[in-house]
C-alpha cells in the first residue's frame, strides 16, 4: 500500500519529479519528463509496481524530515537504537543529467540500512532486463556495484552498495557509522546510448543547493506566512520545465479526488489557465524572465489557427493528449481507473482566453516588452473568443455533463475583451476598441440579467440555476466587480451556507448533477484560499487570518499541498503537489499582506 498522500515529499530537477514517503520509499518517478512513463509506480499500486526503498533495518527506527533550506534537497533523519543517520535525497539540477541521488550520512553510532529496488518501466508494463556491469568503488571494504536495467527505449544505471537479485527485486545491506557517507545514484538514459559515466555527487549537491537557494533569494517577503509563500513559489518553479517553460498542474496522475472512486485525472500537462495564474504569481514576485519565457511557450503552443486553441498542451506544446486507462496499475488505494492523458483537452472552456489575456496584460504592466508577434496572437485569440461568444462551455471545472453558460466563464470573456480595449487605449497597441467595448458591455449586461439570482441577489453557477460555484470568488480578482459589490457579498453568504464543509470550500455541490460524474469529492484547497482573498478585500481580516492559518496548517511536514482535503478522514486528496493550491496560497498571503492582487489597478 502507498503512504497517505500528505506523507510524500517532492524532489525535482525542473524537468521531472519524484515522490518519496516518510518511510523511505521512492514510490513515484517518471523520467526524463514529468509526463514520461513511470519507473517507480507504487504510488498507484504497491511495491510490485516499482519502488526504491532505502531505510534502516531496525523496524522501530523513527524518522523526521525537512528540506535543506530553500531547496528540494530532502533530509530525512533516522534515529535507531544503535545510532542516528540521515538520508539526503535530490535530483541534480545539471544539464543532461536525469537522476536521483540518495546519500546516507552517519551521524552517531552505527545504523544498518536496507536498500530494495524494484524497477518497472512504462507504468509497470515492462520488467526490465537487469544485469551487473561493474564493481564500482570498494573503498572502506563496502562492496559496491553498478546495475544496468534496460527495457525498450529506457535504460537506468544504479551505482551504489552492491545489490543482489531476488527474483525481480534487487536487495542489499550496508552499515554507516558517524562521519561515513554512502551514495546511491540512479540515472536515466535512452537505451540506445552508451552507459553514462558517473558524475561527482559532492559537486552535484553543491550546485543543486546553490541553484535553488539563488532562485529563492529573490522572492518577496510573504509576511506572517512567508515560509509558506516561499515554499509555494519553489513548488511552482519545481513544476516549470527548465527547457520548454511549460508549467504542469501537478507532478502526478490519478491520485483520487474521491477515495475508491473514479475521479482520477492526469495533471502532468500544461493548462493555459493554471499556467497563466502561475505566471502572475511569478510577476508579482519579480520573476519577469519567467513571464517572458512562458509567453514564448504560449506563442509556440498556440501558433496556427486560433480556432484550434486548446485549454491544455503537453510540456513542449504537444497537442495530442488522448485519455486512456491503464490496466497495469490498480490505482491509489484501489481508486481506479488510472488515467494517462486527459480527455478535457477536447473541451471548450470559455474562460481560458480571458485568463491568458489577463496574465499577458499583467506582464505588459510589469515591463515585459510586447512584440508584434505576441500582440498579433492576442488579437487572434480575441477574434476567436468573439467567434465563440454565444457558445456554452464546460467551465473551469471541466465538467463532463452538458455544456452551460457558466457565469465565471462569461466573466472571463468580459475580462478578455476588457484587456483588449485597455491594450489599445492604455498601451498604444493596434486594434478595434470600439467593437471590443461594445461586446464587452453586452457580456456584462447578459451576466447582470441571467447570472444573478433574482431572489437571493447572488451570482449563480450558470444561467439556468440558482446554485453557486466557488469560481465566482474570482470575479473581483479580474475586475468584473468590486469585492464589496452587494452581489458578491450575497454570493459569499450563499457559498458559506451551501459549500462549506468543516469550514473549507467545495467547488460546487456535486449532488446538483452538473458535472455528469458519479461520486463526490472533498473541499478544494484553491477555492478556500480564494475565500481568504475575498475576506481580506472586504475587511474581514479576522476571518481571513483564521482561515489562512487553518489552510496553511493542512500542508504536510515539508510544506506541500495537494488538490483537495478530506475533512472527515483528516488527509490530503487529489494530485500532488498541486500548482493551483500553491499559487492560490501565494495570492491569499499577498492579499493579507496588503498587495492588491490581479486587478487592483482596475478597481
Amino acid at each position: 500500500m502507498p503512504a497517505p498522500i500528505e506523507r510524500y515529499a517532492l524532489l525535482s530537477n525542473c524537468r521531472s519529479a519524484a515522490l518519496v514517503s516518510d518511510r523511505g520509499d521512492l514510490d513515484w518517478l517518471c523520467l526524463p519528463r514529468y509526463d514520461s512513463g513511470s519507473i517507480f509506480g507504487a504510488l498507484l499500486g504497491d511495491h510490485s509496481h516499482g519502488c526504491w526503498s532505502v531505510r534502516p533495518r531496525d523496524p522501530d527506527a523513527t524518522a523526521t524530515r525537512r528540506y535543506d533550506g530553500d531547496t528540494f534537497v530532502l533530509v530525512t533523519r533516522w534515529e535507531c537504537a544503535g545510532g542516528v543517520a540521515e538520508v539526503h535525497e535530490f535530483m541534480p539540477v545539471l544539464d543532461g543529467v536525469d537522476a536521483v541521488v540518495r546519500r546516507v550520512v552517519g551521524v552517531a553510532g552505527q545504523v544498518d540500512f536496507v536498500s530494495e529496488v524494484r524497477l518497472r518501466f512504462d507504468y509497470a508494463r515492462a520488467v526490465p532486463w537487469v544485469r551487473q556491469i561493474g564493481a564500482g568503488d570498494t573503498s572502506d571494504a563496502l562492496p559496491m556495484g553498478v546495475l544496468l536495467a534496460v527495457a525498450g527505449p529506457d535504460a537506468v544505471t544504479l551505482r551504489g552498495p552492491r545489490l543482489v537479485a531476488q527474483d525481480t527485486m534487487h536487495r542489499g545491506e550496508f552499515r554507516v557509522e558517524a562521519g561515513r557517507t554512502v551514495d546511491s545514484v540512479l540515472r536515466w538514459e535512452a537505451s540506445y546510448r552508451d552507459v553514462p559515466q558517473p558524475f561527482d555527487v559532492d559537486d552535484a549537491l553543491d550546485r543543486t543547493r546553490g541553484w535553488w537557494t539563488t532562485w529563492a533569494r529573490r522572492i518577496r517577503d510573504g509576511g506572517r506566512w512567508g515560509d509558506r509563500v516561499l515554499r509555494s513559489m519553489l513548488v511552482l518553479r519545481a513544476l516549470t520545465h527548465a527547457e520548454t517553460g511549460g508549467i504542469v498542474a501537478a507532478a502526478t496522475t490519478s491520485l483520487p479526488e474521491d477515495f475508491g472512486g473514479s475521479r482520477n485525472w492526469d495533471y502532468r500537462y500544461v493548462w493555459l489557465r493554471d499556467a497563466a495564474l502561475t505566471l502572475e504569481a511569478y510577476i508579482s514576485h519579480g520573476y519577469l524572465e519567467a513571464a517572458a519565457r512562458w509567453r514564448d511557450w504560449l506563442l509556440r503552443a498556440v501558433a496556427g489557427d486560433p480556432a484550434d486553441v486548446q485549454i491544455m498542451y503537453g510540456i513542449a506544446g504537444e497537442r495530442d493528449l488522448p485519455e486512456r486507462e491503464l490496466e497495469s496499475l490498480p490505482g491509489y488505494a484501489g481508486s481506479s481507473p488510472v488515467r494517462v492523458g486527459n480527455g478535457a483537452v477536447d473541451q471548450y472552456q470559455a474562460d481560458v482566453i480571458g485568463e491568458v489575456m489577463v496574465a499577458l496584460e499583467a506582464a505588459r504592466i510589469a515591463g515585459v516588452t510586447e512584440t508584434s508577434f505576441s500582440w498579433a496572437l492576442q488579437r487572434a485569440l480575441l477574434d476567436q473568443a468573439i467567434a465563440w461568444l454565444d457558445r456554452p462551455d464546460h467551465g473551469i471545472w471541466e465538467i463532463r455533463g452538458e455544456p452551460q453558460m457558466f457565469t465565471h466563464s462569461r466573466a472571463m470573456i468580459w475580462a478578455a475583451l476588457d484587456r483588449g480595449v485597455r491594450a489599445v487605449e492604455e498601451h498604444g497597441l493596434d486594434g478595434d476598441p470600439a467593437r471590443w467595448r461594445g461586446l464587452r458591455d453586452r457580456v456584462r449586461a447578459e451576466i447582470d440579467a441571467h447570472g444573478v439570482d433574482a431572489a437571493g441577489g447572488h451570482f449563480t453557477q450558470h444561467f439556468r440555476t440558482d446554485e453557486v460555484d466557488a469560481s465566482l470568488l474570482l470575479l473581483p480578482a479580474v475586475g468584473f466587480c468590486a469585492p464589496d459589490d452587494p452581489r458578491m457579498l450575497a454570493t459569499v453568504a450563499r457559498i458559506e451556507s451551501t459549500l462549506l464543509r468543516e469550514g473549507l470550500v467545495m467547488r460546487y455541490r456535486t449532488e446538483a448533477g452538473v458535472d455528469g460524474l458519479a461520486g463526490t469529492e472533498h473541499p478544494f484547497l484553491a477555492c478556500s484560499f480564494w475565500l481568504v482573498e475575498q475576506y481580506a478585500a472586504t475587511g474581514r481580516i479576522d476571518d481571513a487570518t483564521a482561515l489562512m492559518d487553518r489552510l496553511c496548517g493542512l500542508a504536510n511536514d515539508v510544506g506541500l499541498l495537494s488538490e483537495e482535503y478530506d475533512v472527515t478522514g483528516g488527509r490530503q486528496a487529489g494530485n500532488t503537489p498541486q500548482a493551483l493550491s500553491h499559487l492560490a496560497l501565494v495570492g491569499a498571503a499577498d492579499a493579507l499582506a496588503g498587495h492588491g492582487g490581479r486587478a487592483a489597478h482596475r478597481r
